[in-house]
């Protein structure tokens, strides 16, 4: 395996480095350098906060900014950022109106987020409200467990949520917002490669050479089936019509297409998928009038991509199309 690092163990603190650096305009380090804020905060504003383990970027630190989020919490490689990370982000960008913490449905990120707001509640008198993001639609829906996982479909909800605090929106109507917006977002991936973790040096999953994964998460995660390889029009069609079967659109719904690169997926193939995706959707009656391809929620080097669509209303397409300026999104 080769990689640019230095040692395995500081990847993701070498890696945030250069992030804060390279955007310095943009964000800052918060206390200890155990989180990352917006430079300048928004007085009266409710705080936006997110997180989740290293080797998912841009998200969510490539979404701190205007019209985003206020803060993010990294923890080290797919691992969840520790309650004290959260807990110091929380005390930073807490204006007075609030805190919205943003959580991908992950055990690991739930329990922590979970800690740090009952900390932020009982130390600190914050007021705390939760999202939690559960996109995926390969994890079926079950009574036991933790469910579906959080994965692209976040960074639509990031978008929502942000631009609906620019607004000056409180808290709780903040989190009816971005309640509405996971309820229509939905996501599902394909992986040609596993992603290779820096810590082992292997890859998460090993696929022969006409294998594919269908179902991965964005922690290597095996997926819900392994299939023989198939055309790409094969595939678009495989992830569009089980997102179309879960979300029952009407006819002429407007939708936002997203489709996002794993980590090593060259944008030639990406912009090929979203022709494909949105010749299906328009075919089954939909709208596309939102678009968005590129690589922003990874899995390391992981070779995959993954399809998100989000039904829209007047409100949710306002929210979309309002600014945003970070490193990542910027319109």
């Amino acid at each position: 395996m080769k990689k640019f690092m230095n040692e395995a163990g500081s990847l993701a603190a070498d890696s945030l480095d250069g992030f804060v650096g390279a955007h310095d305009d943009l964000v800052a380090f918060g206390q200890d350098r155990k989180h990352v804020r917006r430079r300048v905060l928004s007085p009266g504003k409710v705080a936006i906060i997110a997180g989740g383990g290293a080797g998912h970027e841009p998200m969510h630190v490539g979404f701190i900014g205007k019209g985003m989020l206020d803060a993010a919490c990294t923890g080290h490689v797919f691992t969840s950022p520790t309650p004290d990370q959260i807990l110091g982000a929380i005390r930073e960008t807490d204006n007075g109106a609030g805190v919205l913490l943003i959580v991908k449905n992950y055990d690991g990120d739930l329990m922590n987020f979970e800690m740090a707001a009952e900390m932020a509640v009982s130390d600190g008198g914050h007021r705390i409200e939760t999202l939690i993001v559960n996109d995926d639609i390969a994890v079926e829906r079950t009574a036991r467990g933790t469910g579906r996982r959080g994965v692209a479909g976040t960074l639509v909800v990031e978008k929502i949520v942000g631009a609906a605090a620019e607004a000056g929106l409180d808290l709780f109507s903040l989190k009816a917002v971005g309640e509405s917006a996971i309820a229509a977002t939905r996501t599902m991936g394909v992986a040609l490669k596993g992603a290779t973790v820096p810590q082992t040096t292997r890859e998460t999953f090993v696929l022969g050479e006409t294998e594919m994964e269908v179902g991965v998460g964005i922690h290597g995660e095996p997926g819900r089936s392994r299939q023989d390889i198939a055309d790409a029009a094969t595939i678009a069609s495989l992830i569009c019509r089980q997102i179309l079967d879960d979300l029952e659109p009407a006819q002429g719904q407007r939708i936002l297409l997203f489709v996002n690169g794993l980590g090593a997926t060259p944008p030639s193939e990406l912009y090929l998928m979203f022709g494909l995706a949105r010749r299906f959707f328009e075919a089954h009656g939909l709208v596309v009038c939102r678009k968005l391809v590129g690589t922003y929620a990874t899995s390391l080097d992981m070779a995959g991509m993954s399809i998100t669509v989000t039904l829209l209303d007047d409100a949710s397409l306002g929210l979309w199309d309002a600014p945003v300026h970070s490193a990542a999104l910027h319109w």
